[in-house]
């Protein structure tokens, strides 16, 4: 099934990276050269996707926008089409998503978080859109048990190969109660049944709309999916993870590989 649209919302407020993020959006945090939010639409493109919904917050002439629609043209991006919708106060995630319902319609569409970075070469959009059957399909990694706290975690039933049939979701339960150690991890291809469910959820945890919520919603009455993508999505939304996608990428690239790898051994005497 061919996917033509994806959303990525851009309105978080970052606060594991203050105080970059009190004068830069998180999605602005460059991973080297670029920008967080153009590795996540290039992705998107590399599965199919003409038309990028960015959902924002109310800032007047927000950066992240300006980098799309202004300056010179990125590479494989011209034909792109960017629509910006408005989050105008934090409400959650499932909130923010709601926001693009009426670019999306009726269609399925890839929904991306900026936060997971693929390592190089381990891009998960277009695998994802060859998987969906018209049901939910969520990414899900293996989530340390002192992190259950931090994820959205799925309940899980049969596996085949690297998809894993999802019959529940609770946001961040913590170990006492997640129903198993597989995290959502900022990937998902939805049917456009999402909206609704969104709708007829009550805000859950933080008193917030939980985009976790929804999924368990279209889990128990529809079914839904994982496809569990191991270890190749780092999470860049704290320090740490946005210091091993540099060194990743950083590795990746023929033009920075071979004086970055002599670096590291000076460093590390190897």
């Amino acid at each position: 099934m061919n996917i033509d649209v994806a959303v990525i919302p851009c309105a978080g407020s970052g606060t594991r990276m203050r105080p970059a993020t009190r004068i830069l959006p998180k999605p602005m945090i460059p991973v080297i050269d670029r920008p967080v939010i153009q590795y996540v639409v290039e992705e998107a493109v590399s599965a199919g996707v003409s038309e990028v919904v960015l959902v924002l917050d109310d800032r007047p002439g927000d950066p992240v926008l300006r980098h799309f629609l202004e300056g010179e043209p990125i590479p494989g991006l011209q034909d792109v089409t960017f629509h910006r919708v408005l989050q105008d106060h934090p409400h959650g995630l499932g909130d923010a998503v709601l926001r693009a319902a009426e670019v999306v319609g009726d269609r399925p569409f890839l929904c991306m978080l900026s936060d997971m970075f693929p390592v190089p070469g381990a891009s998960f959009a277009r695998r994802m859109v060859e998987a969906f059957d018209g049901r939910t399909l969520v990414a899900v990694q293996e989530v340390a048990g002192e992190l259950l706290d931090r994820y959205g975690i799925v309940a899980v039933g049969e596996k085949s190969g690297d998809l894993v049939e999802v019959v529940g979701a609770v946001e961040k339960p913590g170990a006492d109660n997640a129903p198993s150690n597989l995290g959502l991890v900022g990937r998902y291809v939805f049917p456009p049944e999402i909206f609704t469910a969104l709708t007829a959820i009550d805000p859950g945890h933080g008193a917030e709309i939980q985009l976790t919520d929804a999924i368990n919603r279209l889990a128990i009455h529809g079914g839904a999916l994982g496809l569990v993508v191991g270890e190749s999505l780092l999470d860049i939304g704290v320090p740490a993870g946005l210091l091993e996608a540099t060194a990743a990428v950083g590795l990746a690239r023929e033009d920075l590989a071979p004086a970055f790898r002599a670096w590291l051994a000076r460093v590390l005497d190897i």
